[in-house]
């Protein structure tokens, strides 16, 4: 039986300039394919949110949001969290994988919270990442869904496309940030993150991206060519 052969992968080559303006081509475009664009994870203020995403790495946001609701009327305030004891925590958080390490990091952001933040969950990036187990992404996705503050999250979907798309030449998410930054206006960071993440998940898939049904195909370098996938 003959061999498959194993497609090379070819890197797109990013001009800045070209980026953006591919970007400004293509925003209209998602607006209206994606209008109600927003963070899947169920919450009602910042901690909330916190917690879910703490609790979505490597786990779905619909497994997170089967259990939040319950969670959220069990401990509703930072200081609830920080005097739970480590292994309900776990045990409550279980069902979203790496449940012991995202108890310590609740736990500890919590306790954090309260010893320097008066108990509320702070807006800024210089302060969030201070907290344990908090990350550049995590905090991005705390401000730009709950305090209103125009920032980019990458994850998975935004790091697919946007290298399809020929936006930037980096995997890794805070390298990828700073690069759509610079071409993606400041007023649509937050809705840009989201509208990738959408076309992700719909059309522009891991495996098989269905470039015939894509209303932005004609501006993706990538587009129906396989090496660039």
């Amino acid at each position: 039986m003959p061999q498959k052969t194993k497609l090379k992968k070819t890197k797109i080559k990013v001009n800045k300039a070209e980026a953006a303006e591919r970007v400004r081509k293509i925003l209209p475009v998602l607006e209206k394919l994606y209008p109600d664009a927003k963070t899947a994870l169920n919450f009602k203020n910042p901690l909330e949110l916190l917690i879910a995403t703490i609790l979505s790495a490597q786990c779905t946001d619909v497994r997170v949001n089967m259990i939040t609701g319950g969670l959220f009327k069990k401990y509703k305030s930072a200081g609830e969290w920080a005097k739970a004891d480590i292994k309900e925590i776990a045990s409550d958080i279980k069902s979203t994988g790496f449940y012991h390490n995202k108890a310590i990091s609740i736990k500890n952001s919590c306790t954090a919270i309260i010893e320097r933040f008066d108990g509320k969950v702070p807006d800024t990036m210089e302060e969030l990442v201070t907290l344990p187990g908090v990350g550049r992404k995590t905090a991005n996705v705390v401000l730009g869904n709950a305090f209103g503050v125009p920032a980019i999250a990458c994850d998975t979907h935004v790091i697919r496309l946007s290298r399809r798309l020929g936006l930037s030449e980096n995997s890794d998410p805070v390298k990828l940030e700073f690069d759509l930054a610079e071409i993606v206006p400041k007023k649509s960071w937050t809705l840009f993150s989201h509208f990738l993440i959408f076309h992700g998940r719909n059309v522009c898939k891991a495996r098989k991206p269905d470039c015939e049904n894509c209303r932005i195909s004609k501006y993706c370098p990538a587009a129906n060519n396989p090496a660039l996938w």
